[in-house]
């Protein structure tokens, strides 16, 4: 009986420590640089909506930080709880990806009838109380499927099919995005496509020819924004501008899209207009020295010369520059740098199918946080793009929060291919 009862006891015991052992195992599994990096990037846009709202003073201002706080970071959570759980090589999560992307290209076209228009553009769908932006949603979409392409035999970046095939599932999203119109969130998908063709294959000389591409339609872009530039006129003659003088009525792009790429080729051409918000924000940058005012101590968005109405989405690093300096815009760095690496991390030791997704994601976020920031110093035309996990907004933060969510399933199975 005292033998049956030790031997009991043992087995217990050993159950215990294998039961032990496997949870550990399990926590160990989850890409924890990521964990930390996710949650001291949300940490810090939660501080400084919070204090551009109390410096604003208005209750509409004090309500965006309750929403991130309230609803948008913790429904973000689920969404990632949800994904990192799923085993992204299974069928299900790819014929899901699929089902996805014709979601939200069909999103993409309803917002075209019946989206919200906010300052001239219908990029909002209302969905209960919430209002979404389809092509936040349509950057994921195209990644997952454009993942699940290049991963399938023949149809890598390194043959004519998954060159045409991944061209043409861009332009899609891109037209419906460009008809919004958003030339921001337009543009941004091709450098995500380019960056997954590179690494499922892409040849040097093709790569090279997008590059030589790119620089010539960047040039060519520049040429038709300063065309309006006033043409200098003859004595007794009013100025006119080249567009005016050649009657070229086919027109590319939007008035206001004119003014910010002006803005930025020229970036103290018109400070007092469409200049005005760059030029404060390289103002509040500058303002903040190399220890900041202090959190809330800001002035350039207390007393309105940051706009209020961006400086806790667009502009928020200006107002994170100004407010913690030099040191602080170090750390909101190191904290990226850490993300980022954990992405890549992942991306070089996932199987093809998994490295795609994860390349994509990296890219599409560090276009998102270049540009942001580069607009804010003066590197980048202003666009509606957000500072990613920072900046105030549901759309993105779910967007976000759904590719960490994919990703740390493919870090826990990186090791392993069905």
């Amino acid at each position: 009986m005292a033998a049956a009862g030790r031997r009991e006891i043992v087995d217990s015991g050993n159950t215990l420590r294998k039961g032990s052992r496997g949870f550990l195992a399990f926590i160990a599994g989850f890409d924890w640089l990521q964990i930390i990096a996710l949650l001291f990037l949300l940490t810090t846009g939660s501080i400084f909506i919070h204090a551009t709202g109390v410096q604003v003073g208005t209750p509409a201002a004090a309500l965006f930080f309750k929403k991130q706080l309230t609803q948008w970071i913790p429904l973000g959570f689920l969404l990632w709880t949800f994904f990192a759980f799923l085993d992204y090589r299974k069928n299900y999560f790819k014929w899901g990806s699929v089902l996805f992307f014709l979601l939200t290209t069909a999103a993409l076209i309803i917002v075209l009838k019946f989206g919200v228009t906010v300052y001239g553009a219908k990029r909002w769908l209302m969905v209960g109380s919430f209002r979404l932006q389809p092509s936040e949603f349509g950057k994921l979409s195209l990644i997952l499927v454009l993942s699940w392409l290049l991963a399938t035999p023949g149809f890598s970046g390194a043959r004519w099919k998954g060159i045409l095939a991944g061209g043409a599932l861009v332009m899609l999203p891109a037209f419906l995005i460009f008809k919004e119109p958003d030339l921001g969130g337009t543009l941004i998908l091709f450098p995500i496509a380019g960056a997954m063709l590179v690494v499922s294959g892409l040849k040097w000389r093709w790569l090279l020819l997008l590059a030589a591409l790119g620089c010539a339609a960047f040039f060519a872009l520049r040429a038709l924004v300063l065309a309006d530039d006033p043409v200098p006129a003859k004595k007794g003659q009013n100025p006119v501008t080249a567009t005016e003088k050649t009657k070229n009525k086919w027109v590319v792009l939007k008035p206001y899209q004119k003014r910010r790429l002006r803005v930025f080729f020229k970036p103290n051409s018109d400070i007092s207009n469409s200049g005005h918000n760059v030029y404060q924000s390289r103002l509040a940058v500058g303002a903040g020295g190399i220890w900041g005012k202090g959190i809330g101590n800001g002035t350039q968005n207390r007393l309105g010369f940051l706009p209020q109405t961006v400086s806790n989405n667009d502009f928020i690093f200006s107002v994170i520059a100004e407010e913690t300096g030099f040191m602080g815009c170090l750390l909101l760095l190191a904290g990226y740098i850490l993300l980022f690496f954990s992405i890549f991390r992942t991306a070089f030791t996932a199987p093809p199918f998994g490295r795609m997704i994860a390349v994509g994601v990296g890219a599409m976020l560090f276009c998102h946080t270049y540009i942001n920031i580069g607009m804010c110093i003066g590197l980048a035309p202003v666009t509606g793009l957000p500072l990613p996990f920072v900046s105030y907004g549901g759309s993105f933060i779910f967007v976000g929060m759904m590719s960490m969510g994919i990703l740390q399933s493919i870090h826990r199975y990186r090791e392993e291919e069905l």
